[in-house]
Order: C-alpha cells, then structure tokens, then sequence
C-alpha cells in the first residue's frame, strides 16, 4: 500500500503509530481506532489522487481540522481507515470592504478569521466555545454554533459559498460571493453541517457586519432556578433581544466557587446567568432602567462597568469545559437544544429521572450543555441507558439531540433511533447519491 502514496503527490505522510495516537481523539467521551496512516495534503492534486486511491482501494477518508470536536466526527472507527489532516493546507484569508465578505481556506484557524474581520471594524458572529483553537474548516463541518447564534444564528446562516472536494475528485465551488442566489437547490447549505460525509469543505466565502460598538453585559444570579430558566421567555415577551443568555445551574456554580477563579466567589445567589446585550443604545442609564424590572426575581445582578470585567465574566463562561472536564475527566458532555416554551417542563422531568448530571450553556436559545460526571470512572458503555433516556426526554419536548455538536460516532446510535425513518433514509440517499463509494467519513451520522 505505501507504494500508493508515490502517486499522491503534495502531502505528508505519517505511518508511525507513536505519530497516529493522537489522532484516536477529539474532545469528546469517544475513543476511535488507530487510523492506518495520516495524509496532510497541500495541493488539489493531492486530494484528487488521494480520492481515487480510496475509490480503488476501498479506503474511508476521514477528515480532521484541529481535532476539537466532541461528537467524534473526526475519528476512525474502522480498520480500512486514512486521516485527512488539513493542517500543511495553504492559508488564505482575504475581506471584500465594499461587499462586507471574507474568504478562507479551510486551515485557517477560526481566531483568525474574527480576527480579521475585527481588524476592518467588522464582525463574523459565529463564537463556539472552541473559537481560539479551532480551524474555520471544522466550524463549516459542524456548522457550529456559539452564545450569540441567539441573535445571529449558526455558522450556516452567515456562509454564501464554498468550495467542497466532492466524489469526482474535483473540487467545486457552491453558491455565490452575494447575499442573493436562488438559482437551484441550495447545496452549498446541505454540505454545511454535514460533518465531512458528503464531501471535505477547503474553503468558504462568509458575509460580515459592522462590528457592534456597544456591549452591555450583566451577572444575574437567581437563588430559584425556575426564575433563571424563565428569563428569555421574560426577555422575549417584553420585546429585547439579548444576544447571549449564558447559564449555570446550581451545581457548576457551587463546582466554580471550590476550585474556579476568583470572579466566581464572589458570585450570589444559587444559580446565575450572563446576558448580553451588543445593540446600539444598549449601554444608555435609560436602556437599563427600562430592564430591570425584568430582573426582580433576581437575589443580585451587576453590570460589567469596563471592558476588562466583561472579559472576566466571559473568561468564566469558555473555561466552565474545560474546569470541569479536569475535575471530572471520564465526563460526558451531550449539547441538546429544547424549544424556550418547552424548557421548563424538561427540567422538571429531566429532575425526576435523578441522572446525576449538571447543566450549563447557551439558554437563550435553549441549547443546554448536559454532563455526566461520571464520578467513579465507569466505561461509558455503562450510561448508555442514561443518555438515551435524556435523549428520549428532548424528542419528548419536541428538541434536538445536537444544537450544534453534530452526531458524528457519539450519537449515532440513538439519532437513528430517535429520527423520523422517512428523514433518515432521505438523507442516507443524498449521502449514496454524493457519495457513490462511500469514502467520505463513512459510518459518521448515519
């Protein structure tokens, strides 16, 4: 076999298993199978070759941007397995001023892409939690998400055209470099979020706005947690769109105190959350005040009075994964959404199932990050029951088993069990349809 990858010219080639172990991992609870080898392409050509070798051979390719995901999407799981590491892709990164656009390859690290924008005064909204680490290619994979898709939606909402390798080997660009194209089936929305199954995105075109100039956030805290899960409806019905509601329920905030930074000490009350506001005006003694009263169930709230405790605040909400995944390393994370009408019924019953897990994340848009700290290490073999009664739970209150992780290997199991079988088999025939070979992450989704 490696006399093959003579002919696969313009890459990197690790057979190494010291070299491979890394890629058995992403961050979430799943460990995959050592991939035969990892290919770091640089070239089209590379990726043509690399296509029909797989073709040939019968080999899956399995893409990676910088291996932060947590549904394993990014893993092998079958022997007859390569890794697609993008990571020696060429970077570019370019802004359209005038069209308020900026393009970039794949391998161009999500940090750099708001980077970008930010330098010329505007703004791409999409924030994952993983913003700082991640590559702009595994945010297109995912069509992740982030504390401010309340106001400004997911990844896709923002994405005009890509360029996608697809099975002919070529690479081919959907959609335009406009905000309006209604010209056909819109494809270049079905790749987005289908987690490399279709085909493997190297670039894309993303519309910006004016970077907001103002920003008005708060901690709420609340010693009721019914009051905190009942504040975006509140927001809702009283006409203000905030464009993050970050929670913490009990547990975390308590986990916080014990072992998290100084910030969070200070934090009153039983649970707390953190709501933005980043809309003109917003920042007015006249705004506030017409908003406080939607904060009377509070035990206190405060307003970060300058940029370097609104950081402070945010800096608590990205390292909230992080903090707890190392007191709790055999942790399981699942990133459900609930509809705002249905959440508070969901934890009342979620409450009654006693599944020993914590719950934080993005409720404005009902999009709970539910772990299970699995205290005791166990396989988590042994929590399958209980993640797929948490899973029953949201179907049950008309939610998702993903806001915005993706299925790839971690739920791959229950969403075939828990989806319609009609949306189910529609999209196994776009994936044979696109995928005649089936090489492209196979057995990821579906």
């Amino acid at each position: 076999m490696s006399l093959l990858f003579e002919h696969i010219p313009d890459a990197t080639f690790l057979v190494d298993q010291h070299d491979l172990g890394s890629y058995q991992r992403d961050e979430s609870h799943v460990q995959g199978l050592l991939p035969w080898a990892c290919i770091r392409p640089r070239s089209p050509k590379a990726l043509k070759a690399l296509v029909k070798f797989a073709q040939q051979e019968g080999w899956a390719l399995i893409p990676r941007g910088s291996g932060t995901g947590k549904a394993g999407g990014c893993l092998a799981d079958q022997e007859r397995s390569v890794l697609v590491d993008f990571a020696e892709w060429p970077q570019e990164l370019s802004i359209d001023p005038i069209g308020m656009q900026l393009t970039a390859s794949c391998s161009v690290p999500l940090r750099k892409v708001k980077e970008e924008a930010e330098a010329h005064h505007l703004f791409y909204p999409p924030d994952p939690n993983s913003w700082m680490h991640c590559s702009f290619g595994g945010s297109l994979a995912t069509n992740a998400g982030g504390p401010n898709a309340c106001k400004y939606g997911m990844t896709r909402n923002w994405i005009v055209s890509i360029d996608c390798l697809m099975s002919d080997g070529d690479i081919h660009t959907f959609g335009i470099h406009g905000t309006k194209d209604n010209a056909g089936l819109n494809l270049t929305q079905l790749l987005i979020g289908s987690e490399g199954t279709l085909g493997f995105i190297t670039k894309a075109t993303a519309r910006l706005l004016p970077k907001p100039k103002e920003f008005l956030t708060l901690l709420i805290s609340f010693d009721n947690m019914k009051d905190l899960i009942r504040l975006p409806g509140n927001l809702s019905r009283s006409g203000y769109k905030p464009s993050a509601i970050e929670f913490f329920d009990p547990f975390v905030l308590q986990e916080l105190r014990n072992g998290g930074p100084p910030e969070a000490r200070k934090i009153q009350g039983r649970a707390f959350a953190i709501v933005e506001f980043d809309h003109e005006g917003c920042t007015s003694d006249l705004f506030l005040a017409s908003c406080e009263s939607l904060f009377s169930t509070a035990t206190h709230f405060q307003v970060a009075s300058d940029y370097r405790q609104r950081e402070d605040l945010w800096a608590l909400r990205r390292l909230t994964s992080t903090f707890l995944k190392e007191r709790y390393p055999s942790k399981i994370s699942e990133d459900i959404t609930i509809p705002l009408t249905r959440l508070e019924s969901f934890f009342d019953q979620l409450e009654r199932l006693n599944l020993d897990c914590v719950t934080y994340g993005h409720l404005a848009d009902g999009n709970l990050h539910v772990n299970f700290l699995n205290r005791e290490h166990k396989a988590v073999d042994e929590f399958e029951d209980h993640i797929f009664n948490l899973f029953k739970l949201t179907k049950q209150h008309e939610g998702s088993l993903s806001g915005e992780h993706g299925i790839g290997l971690a739920k791959k199991k229950a969403f075939a069990e828990l989806t319609d079988p009609y949306a189910l088999r529609a999209m196994m025939q776009i994936k044979q349809s696109l995928d005649p070979f089936n090489i492209f992450n196979p057995s990821k989704i579906f």
